[in-house]
C-alpha cells in the first residue's frame, strides 16, 4: 500500500461523505436541533459505523455475505425497519416546534450509529471501492490504518458540520425551514429503508 492508495481512497470517501444523503441529512438536523453536542454525538456514531463497514469490507464481509444471504436479509431488514421508524418519527414531528432540552449525546450516538448500521449495502459499496484502490495483499496493521483514517475523516466532517450549523444565524435558518428540513430527512430516512427492503 502507498500514499496514493490513501489518496485515492481519501478522495472518493470526501465525495461520499458530501453527497447528500440520509446519514448527512440526520447529522444537520440533530446539530440544528439538539445543539452542538448532540450533533457531534450523532456524527461519532455516524462515523464509527460507517468505518466499522469499510473494515468489515477490508476483512471480506461481502464474501461471507454471499455464503449466508439470510445474515444479509436479517440485517437489511433490521436496518430497513429502524430506518422507517425513523423516517415516521422524524415527519411527525417536522411542524413541533424544538424542545427546552437538548438530546442526550448518547442518544443522538446510538441513532447515529444504528442509521449507518441499517444500510449493510454500505460494506457491498465499500467493498467494490477497496478493490479497485487498494492491492488484495494488505496486512493486518494496513487494514487498521485504512479503518482508522476513514474514522478520522468522517469525525472531522461532522464535527466541522456541527460547529458551523450550531451558530445562532444557522439555527435561527433552520427554525424558519424546519417542516421542509424535517420531512425531507424523513422522505430520504423512509427511502432508504424501503429501497432496502425491496432491492435484492
Amino acid at each position: 500500500m502507498t500514499i496514493e492508495h490513501i489518496l485515492a481512497f481519501n478522495a472518493v470517501l470526501i465525495v461520499s461523505i458530501l453527497s447528500p444523503g440520509a446519514a448527512f441529512l440526520m447529522a444537520v438536523r440533530s446539530s440544528v436541533a439538539n445543539g452542538r453536542r448532540a450533533g457531534i454525538a450523532t456524527g461519532l456514531g455516524l462515523s464509527l459505523m460507517a468505518s466499522l463497514w469499510t473494515l468489515a469490507a477490508l476483512l471480506g464481509m461481502d464474501a461471507v455475505f454471499a455464503l449466508f444471504p439470510w445474515a444479509y436479509a436479517a440485517l437489511k431488514i433490521g436496518g430497513a425497519a429502524y430506518l422507517i421508524y425513523l423516517a415516521i418519527k422524524t415527519w411527525r414531528s417536522a411542524t413541533a416546534p424544538l424542545g427546552h432540552a437538548p438530546k442526550a449525546q448518547g442518544r443522538a450516538f446510538i441513532d447515529g450509529f444504528l442509521v449507518n448500521l441499517g444500510n449493510p449495502k454500505s460494506v457491498l459499496f465499500a467493498a467494490a471501492v477497496l478493490v479497485v484502490i487498494f492491492p488484495p495483499t494488505l496486512t493486518g496493521a494496513q487494514i487498521a490504518f485504512v479503518t482508522l483514517n476513514h474514522l478520522v475523516l468522517e469525525i472531522i466532517f461532522y464535527t466541522t458540520c456541527a460547529v458551523i450549523l450550531t451558530a445562532p444565524v444557522a439555527r435561527a435558518r433552520y427554525l424558519r425551514i424546519k417542516p421542509v428540513i424535517d420531512r425531507t430527512a424523513a422522505l430520504l430516512l423512509g427511502g432508504l429503508g424501503l429501497k432496502l427492503l425491496l432491492q435484492r
